[in-house]
């Protein structure tokens, strides 16, 4: 509030005690009114110090005269004297605790400027019982309260919290925000602000230290970009750019592509994600099918609200969904990023009780799909600055953040809403780097990288990619590999996976990643795949030992302990082999059984020969000719691995088939 609007708001107070201890400019006397009236022109001219000493005269006239020292308050609270302005309002509540309610509102409010969060809280709540009439007051009041309820719980209750601003590679004297990084941790991706001009800048990690950043001339224009998301793999950039020709509102999304190591023109993303309203932020999810930003068009809850919308198998992209309530809120929602878990979702968020400002919160997505209560990440995580932008890393412990904050000691003062909004350079921001705690870490997460090549030319392979999630038998990606046969992609802790390369005449791959729950793993997987071309002819089964093709192993064909049961996990790595053997009649497969040394040589014979008939007798049952098979066991006879561990006998015991040629 200002000076003059105090002064006049306080004049004009409804006083409703019916035992007045307090006189007011009419009931005064004559001496202490003019001294009132010279200070209320003296605040209209801008002389705070003289309005002061004339207030103070009055109250030697009068010291009944209250509206005098609201007025000195108000005058101590826009200078910055918290102090002397708490003093004086706490002092005109204990002669007349009646005299108006809004005098506990601006003890609330210094208060909480003060970081004295639990009287606060008291002066608010006493405020919002007897305020009846003023709803816009009545608003900021029970969002001072239910702050102030957070705040001094919270700074009881630190997180831990040791930030340690990123090196000079990426920070400069100008601003940096909006950090990404690919999910494999090498390109580090942000926008700088350089005189109000937003950029992209790239910094790459070289011998695990962060280069120089260098802008991203191929995307970065004359205008405004920034807010960028940046698929897994790398392949697929969405961002922000406002006040272009081809836009369809003041600021939309836009994206590119990655086409031999050169992104390709940007092009606005369209309806109906982007309209004539204000779109940004976008974060893609890690497969890069679900994209979420930050819109104000209509039907949302606030001002600004989260929005997601999923790529049909078009390429086009749905009707957005606002995500609704409890993530967004009647107030601004900003700057969500979905872990790669895709199960926890980090946003700021104006709207939720929290330290004041833009705090970090998280939402957990529920069993039934629907998001969880969020949860704000903490004292001294969050503070009365404005936090924003989070990443994740994919195991959960590194994450980044920009803020404007000046240190790390306690609750920074604060920042300035409008310029943080706009991007303003008057805010500066650099971008921080800190381990996220526990409570609020995301499941941790690796990826596979691979690349896809013909086993005899080396030439690499378009190939479709599948990673199904074997307890559901429910696809999680499908993909396909770049120009030069790679692929990435993401893995979230707590399940199985199974995995299937495919190209047209080539024999399939697979792969099996045992994720659950009793897995532990410190580093990716990262593969070389090569495929076996499929000849024109194939030779049908015959005794004796007819030449083949390398064994492919069924990585995902499972039997119960010690038997040849299959296991229904199997069914879909078989369906595949079945699909394959009809796309070729004229091929004609072995399938061989194995196992490992444990137990006795014919037992082991036994065992492996079963089971090959076991997959033998699944493809007879759904239809491929019994003419076209063949089925041999051989025990612990033909060992890949060691089977002095546990995972080299894991290695040993597979079934696997082969061409017949």
């Amino acid at each position: 509030m200002n000076l003059l609007r105090l002064v006049l708001f306080f004049v004009t107070l409804s006083f409703a005690a019916q035992a007045q201890d307090f006189t007011t400019r009419k009931t005064t006397n004559e001496k202490a009114r003019k001294y009132y009236d010279a200070a209320r022109q003296n605040a209209r001219e801008g002389a705070p110090d003289k309005a002061i000493r004339n207030f103070e005269k009055a109250l030697q006239e009068d010291p009944k005269l209250l509206s005098a020292k609201v007025n000195i308050a108000s005058i101590f609270y826009d200078s910055g004297k918290l102090e002397e302005a708490a003093a004086l309002y706490s002092d005109i509540l204990k002669i007349a605790p009646d005299y108006d309610a809004d005098v506990y509102y601006m003890l609330g409010v210094t208060e909480w400027k003060l970081d004295k969060f639990e009287p606060a809280a008291a002066h608010f709540q006493t405020f919002l019982q007897k305020e009846k009439n003023d709803q816009n007051r009545l608003a900021a009041a029970k969002r001072y309260y239910e702050n102030s309820l957070f705040a001094a719980n919270a700074v009881k209750n630190p997180v831990p919290f040791h930030p340690e601003k990123m090196t000079d590679s990426v920070n400069t004297t100008d601003s940096e925000y909006l950090p990404t990084l690919t999910a494999d941790g090498e390109i580090f991706i942000f926008t700088r602000n350089i005189r109000l001009n937003e950029d992209f800048y790239v910094s790459k990690k070289i011998d695990g230290v962060w280069r120089k950043a260098t802008p991203l001339k191929s995307i970065n224009s004359e205008w405004n970009e920034g807010a960028q998301s940046i698929s897994a793999d790398g392949r697929f950039f969405v961002f922000t750019a406002c006040n272009r020709q081809d836009g369809l509102g003041s600021c939309d999304l836009y994206f590119t592509e990655s086409v031999n190591g050169e992104w390709t023109k940007p092009r606005n993303i369209g309806t109906p994600i982007n309209t004539r309203g204000w779109e940004s932020q976008p974060a893609l999810s890690a497969d890069g099918n679900t994209l979420y930003f930050v819109s104000e068009r209509g039907g949302g809850l606030g001002g600004r609200d989260i929005w997601l919308s999923r790529k049909q198998t078009d390429g086009t992209w749905s009707n957005p969904e606002n995500l609704g309530a409890p993530v967004n809120t009647a107030d601004y929602e900003q700057s969500p990023f979905l872990h790669p878990d895709g199960q926890t979702l980090y946003y700021m968020s104006k709207g939720l009780p929290g330290m004041g400002g833009y705090d970090l919160y998280l939402s957990r997505k529920q069993a039934d799909g629907t998001w969880g209560t969020p949860q704000n990440l903490g004292f001294p995580i969050n503070t009365k600055a404005h936090e924003g932008a989070l990443f994740v890393s994919l195991d959960g412990k590194p994450a980044y953040f920009a803020t404007d904050r000046k240190d790390f000691t306690g609750a920074a003062a604060e920042a300035d809403e409008s310029a943080f909004e706009k991007g303003s350079s008057e805010n500066h921001t650099d971008i921080f780097q800190f381990e996220l705690p526990e409570k609020v870490r995301p499941l941790p997460v690796t990826y596979v990288k691979a690349n896809v090549f013909d086993s005899e030319t080396l030439r690499p392979l378009r190939a479709q990619v599948e990673f199904m999630d074997l307890a559901t038998a429910k696809p999680v990606y499908t993909g396909s590999t770049d120009e030069i046969g790679n692929f990435l992609v993401c893995l979230p802790y707590g399940k199985n996976y199974a995995l299937a390369v495919s190209a047209d005449n080539y024999l399939f791959h697979s792969e099996n990643f045992a994720l659950d729950s009793s897995a532990t793993f410190d580093k990716p997987f990262l593969l070389k795949i090569g495929l076996e071309k499929i000849i024109a002819e194939s030779k049908k089964p015959e005794a004796g030992a007819p030449k083949t093709s390398r064994p492919v192993i069924l990585k995902n064909v499972f039997f119960e302990t010690a038997s040849a049961a299959l296991r229904p996990e199997s069914v879909a790595e078989l369906t595949r082999l079945k699909k394959l053997l009809e796309a070729h009649p004229q091929m004609n497969i072995q399938i061989n059984g194995h196992t490992d040394n444990v137990g006795s040589d014919a037992d082991n014979q036994v065992l492996s020969t079963n089971r090959a008939k076991a997959v033998y007798d699944f493809l007879i049952k759904n239809g491929i000719a019994p003419a076209r098979l063949a089925y041999k066991g051989f025990g612990e006879s033909q060992p890949i691995d060691t089977n002095d561990t546990a995972a080299g006998r894991q290695n040993n015991r597979r079934t696997e088939f082969v061409v017949l040629r």
